[in-house]
């Protein structure tokens, strides 16, 4: 299987199948409204606004499983995000990224690029400190560890990038950029 044998679902119930971004440069990002990650919304946007018409693709699938920091419905949240940040890049229906009931799209992505670290930094370290307290194998799984993970996928359908939030979103570009 790969990345164009996905499908996910929309705010609105309708399924969205990967194989029509075949060709794109994809971006796909948990994402979480009330997160001292959600400025990270702000660049994405720009990134989208800057190279959608170049192929770049981003799916923003909202998750509640970090601290409970997505709590409203799914029209609450796009309207968060249309208002706030103006976005326009699809938003998929709020789902889980790990566990039993992650979608399969997340259990794919987590499979070919595993977690290798949030880096250096203040936020880095507090994420590590954090995570911890929460799971003391954090380090030796690939699952999601936090809101605003991005995987990158090239116009082939490799999963080619893993950037956790603590990533300065100047590298999250720098990537897309070299793909488009």
């Amino acid at each position: 299987m790969n990345i164009y044998d996905y499908e996910v679902e929309q705010a609105n119930g309708e399924m969205l199948k990967l194989d029509q971004f075949k060709g794109k440069v994809i971006v796909v990002v948990n994402t979480a409204t009330g997160c001292g990650f959600t400025p990270h919304y702000k660049p994405l946007e720009e990134m989208y606004e800057k190279y959608h018409e170049a192929g770049l693709e981003i799916i923003d699938v909202p998750c509640n499983q970090f601290a409970g920091q997505t709590p409203g419905t799914d029209e609450e949240i796009h309207e968060f995000c249309t208002l706030k940040y103006n976005t326009q890049f699809p938003q998929m229906k709020k789902a889980d990224v790990n566990g039993e009931n992650a979608i399969a799209l997340f259990t794919y992505l987590k499979s070919q690029k595993g977690f290798e670290g949030f880096g250096k930094g203040v936020k880095a370290i507090a994420m590590s400190t954090m995570l911890k307290g929460i799971d003391k194998d954090y380090k030796n799984n690939p699952d999601i560890k936090w809101n605003f993970t991005k995987f990158v996928v090239d116009r082939e359908g490799n999963v080619v990038a893993r950037f956790e939030p603590t990533t300065d979103m100047k590298e999250l570009a720098k990537c897309v950029e070299a793909l488009i």
